[in-house]
């Protein structure tokens, strides 16, 4: 099953990092965190991929031709012009890169994807959010439907605790930051049939995959949510970042699943 992943965007949020590079290549732990996202679905068995590209896109190509190189050990001898591999530590990915336009929106970067994926079913997932879900799972659970669409779901966590009052005012309880439990959102990590193209027509280069694709499988009833209660994060600001990194430098960091 191939995986289809969307790094085209501009990443206006976190322009700290994404003025010289697009955010799928921000780094944590001194990878890409687009490398993050392939290891975790790489550690389940999916190694293929289609990386939707837009801006600064010859950045990724660039690091994935590059790839071998960057993960090699090398000894070069400059009198001969000679170099040889000595070691490698590369991943078994096959990536094909294609470049979806500068400004096109989500739903027309998956739309021009589609001749690279064939009449099978396939992931799809943002170039820049990490999570823990059990992919294998995820998988499992849109086979035992037959619906098009299965979206994983998340609770995001409150940023900021929250306080209890008494009616005069006095601060019965003070909570921790916790879930919102009654809200669920699109976390990503969608696995597709390719029936989904036929909500894909016409010019979807100004349309959202968020907007009236997903709207109109959810009125078809063709949309299922699997339910991620574990971690997950998006990096979408440089405190995103920061956070994601300091998970990385403690060991602690949950979607680090392979070895």
């Amino acid at each position: 099953m191939k995986v289809v992943i969307f790094a085209g965007g501009l990443g206006t949020r976190i322009s700290e990092e994404t003025d010289i590079r697009p955010k799928p290549m921000v780094e944590i732990g001194g990878k890409p965190i687009l490398w993050h996202i392939m290891k975790m679905y790489s550690h389940y068995g999916f190694n293929e991929f289609i990386i939707c590209l837009g801006y600064k896109g010859y950045v990724i190509k660039e690091y994935f031709m590059n790839y071998f190189l960057h993960n090699s050990d090398i000894s070069i001898d400059l009198a001969n012009n000679k170099m040889e591999i000595l070691g490698t530590k590369s991943d078994n990915f096959k990536v094909t890169l294609v470049d979806t336009g500068l400004n096109t929106k989500t739903a027309g970067r998956l739309q021009q994807v589609k001749k690279y994926i064939g009449n099978e079913d396939f992931m799809l997932t943002y170039g820049d959010g990490v999570c823990d879900v059990n992919i294998a799972d995820l998988v499992a659970f849109h086979k035992t439907h037959n619906k098009i669409t299965t979206v994983t779901a998340i609770q995001l966590e409150a940023r900021f605790g929250g306080m209890d009052l008494a009616g005069n005012s006095e601060v019965v309880s003070f909570r921790e930051k916790a879930k919102d439990e009654g809200k669920w959102i699109n976390g990503g990590f969608f696995v597709l049939r390719p029936a989904v193209f036929d909500y894909l027509q016409g010019d979807m280069s100004n349309m959202m995959w968020e907007d009236e694709p997903l709207e109109k499988l959810a009125n078809d009833k063709q949309l299922m949510a699997f339910q991620h209660n574990g971690f997950w994060k998006c990096m979408d600001a440089l405190r995103d970042k920061l956070e994601l990194e300091e998970l990385w430098k403690t060991n602690t960091a949950k979607w680090k699943k392979w070895n």
